[in-house]
């Protein structure tokens, strides 16, 4: 897996958290940023497919 240098996200970057966990950005806070799941390798479950992530639980994908 390949990241990318850069620390806070954009809106439409493909970011990787929870080990395991894949989503692409929606929407892009001072704090965070809200992900629509589009790979989930754990057993964790997210109402409608979205979540919350904090700039420092996730890394963005190459």
């Amino acid at each position: 897996m390949v990241f990318k240098a850069k620390k806070i996200a954009e809106i439409g970057d493909r970011i990787f958290f929870k080990n395991g966990v894949k989503g692409i950005v929606e929407k892009v806070y001072d704090n965070s940023v809200i992900t629509k799941i589009t790979e989930n390798n754990t057993e964790l479950e997210f109402k409608e497919n979205r979540t919350v992530v904090a700039h420092k639980n996730y890394k963005v994908l190459a």
